[in-house]
């Protein structure tokens, strides 16, 4: 569990952030240092280059080749280490070279946040190339799938995200974000403190 020390400040490796504000790429980042997400298991493409520009440097980017090797490495790592992992892949075609993966990591349990660009939100209307029913699908074999209506709900969707791969059963999550999403600007977004506890405490 997370929590926001007081007065809106975060506190990360010996580092002291005063963000109010920012693009949705700049609270995101911040979330996810919170959260300790600083790896991310990929295979990016156009979709999620406006998520990657300006790559914070205390992050570390694990490429992959091919989507199905990434999330089963994504997938070990979540297993050996505990903890949520987070997964970046390229819109519809990376999402579905690895629905296999995928199952296997829903069926075992790790716990993965997922992500895929999707395209521009503008231009969805039209079902460009790059476009895709992402959620659809991904929704047979993760927890939770979603697309936020709005930039605004972003940050918001992905510490959701985060907290239903953790919480019982442990499992695969999904979110897909529209490219041009990454660029809106948006308030600062601290992390909730959320119980992972499905029993009582036997020390109660």
């Amino acid at each position: 569990m997370y929590r926001q020390p007081s007065g809106g400040t975060r506190h990360y490796a010996g580092f002291v952030s005063t963000l109010q504000e920012g693009s949705v790429r700049e609270v995101c980042f911040a979330l996810l240092r919170e959260l300790g997400l600083t790896t991310v298991f990929g295979n990016p493409g156009s979709t999620e280059m406006p998520m990657l520009r300006d790559f914070p440097e205390d992050f570390t980017y694990v490429l992959g080749l091919q989507e199905g090797a990434v999330l089963s490495m994504a997938d070990g790592y979540a297993k050996g280490t505990g903890r949520a992992t987070l997964v970046n892949l390229h819109t519809a075609p990376g999402l579905g070279n690895a629905m296999g993966a995928m199952v296997t990591a829903f069926h075992g349990r790790a716990p993965l946040v997922v992500t895929a660009g999707q395209q521009d939100r503008r231009q969805l209307a039209s079902e460009p190339f790059l476009s895709g029913k992402l959620v659809e699908l991904a929704a047979p074999y993760v927890k939770w799938a979603h697309e936020p209506t709005r930039a605004e709900d972003v940050p918001a969707a992905l510490e959701r995200a985060y907290h239903t791969a953790l919480q019982a059963p442990r499992g695969p999550v999904f979110l897909s974000v529209p490219m041009d999403d990454w660029e809106a600007h948006v308030p600062a977004h601290a992390a909730r403190e959320v119980s992972y506890r499905s029993a009582p405490d036997p020390a109660a």
